[in-house]
């Protein structure tokens, strides 16, 4: 009588864990899905940061650039007795 109570429940469980598989893999394949969809939207929203922080530090070079000229052209103006326009020139 154990042995066929024993078989009843393995066989019960067994059932049960199949019907739960195909509810636990569609479940899963909507969160996998999910998780797809916000690594791509995230990875967008990462690309447009990137590229703006691109932009911002390329402005900045280009003013520590200006900024270097100019001190260089006072340093040589002052240097040689010209003016800052002709230090530019040369």
């Amino acid at each position: 009588m154990r042995k066929i109570a024993l078989v009843a429940a393995a066989s019960a469980a067994a059932l049960t864990l199949a019907a739960c598989s195909e509810g636990t893999e569609d479940a899963a394949e909507v969160t996998t899905e999910s998780a797809i969809a916000d690594t791509e939207t995230n990875m967008d929203a990462m690309g447009a940061e990137v590229d703006t922080m691109g932009a911002e530090m390329e402005a900045g070079a280009e003013e520590v650039v200006t900024e270097a000229d100019a001190a260089a052209a006072g340093a040589e103006a002052e240097l040689q007795d010209e003016t800052v326009t002709e230090a530019q020139v040369d």
